[in-house]
């Protein structure tokens, strides 16, 4: 198991140098300048000039790239041009709340495809398993950063239940954490319906019917135990999908605030 382990760790290296490479190549080629960002259009050139020199930014390309590779070796990311502060220092202030709004989306996802997945595979067929497509058909077309302000006007400024942004208590996750969770339950009770039609064709839930037992015991103890192995792995791979794809929502719902610990500090 630890030599697997190492092989399998052994053969990400080349794939996270490539990402690496990629991704400082792109920050060179992207136009726009970072350091007259910093100081402004109406900077004189000696000031953009000797800022250039302190970031190391006149320096030829690939000796740019030696130092970028020796700095992520020994743990430093650098320091942030737009809040002027270690790159380090600033996800793990932010980060906590990522993890905390992607958790509280996986929930709400689970909380809402599984039960509409079972309830559309025992009704195959029937105008609820119609009526879970049509869902699961608007929660893929609708993207999130549409569905995130449609949800602001409604329960926020229409009704006035839930709060328009920022991060407190249980109410500031319910916006945000739905509009994530919409997409991938959608997914995921499409996942669930298909795995639970695969199960309730098997032989041992028409025996587990011939012995008598109720549907809710058929359903539950019986076919959902054998369909849960691909939806734990959906899952699992729908929070990586979060814990990557949430930085739309939390800039349409200020999450964390922008106000908040380092950022104040700077």
């Amino acid at each position: 198991m630890v030599r697997y382990f190492v092989k399998r760790f052994l053969l990400t290296l080349p794939a996270l140098w490539l990402v690496l490479t990629l991704v400082f190549l792109m920050i060179h080629i992207v136009p726009g300048d970072p350091v007259e960002q910093m100081l402004g259009e109406g900077a004189a050139p000696g000031q953009l000039t000797q800022l250039r020199h302190v970031l190391g930014l006149d320096l030829p390309l690939h000796i740019q790239y030696g130092h970028y590779l020796r700095q992520l070796g020994r743990g430093d990311l650098g320091q942030s041009f737009k809040f002027q502060a270690p790159v380090r220092q600033i996800i793990l202030e932010r980060y906590p709340a990522t993890l905390q709004l992607a958790f509280v989306a996986l929930v709400v996802c689970a909380a809402i495809a599984i039960p509409a997945g079972i309830l559309a595979a025992y009704r195959r067929g029937q105008t609820m398993d119609r009526a879970v497509g049509v869902f699961t058909l608007f929660g893929l077309a609708f993207p999130n950063f549409a569905l995130g302000p449609v949800l602001i006007l409604f329960f926020s400024i229409e009704l006035g239940l839930l709060p328009v942004s920022g991060r407190g208590g249980l109410l500031y996750y319910v916006l945000p954490a739905a509009t994530l969770g919409a997409a991938l339950a959608a997914i995921l009770t499409r996942m669930v319906r298909g795995s639970m039609l695969e199960e309730l064709s098997s032989d041992y839930v028409r025996t587990a019917r011939a012995k008598g037992l109720s549907t809710r015991i058929v359903l539950l103890r019986h076919t959902f135990r054998n369909a849960l192995i691909p939806i734990i792995t959906i899952l699992g791979l729908q929070f990586g999908t979060l814990l990557a794809g949430t930085i739309v929502t939390e800039t349409i719902f200020s999450w964390p605030p922008r106000h908040c610990g380092l950022l104040c500090r700077r």
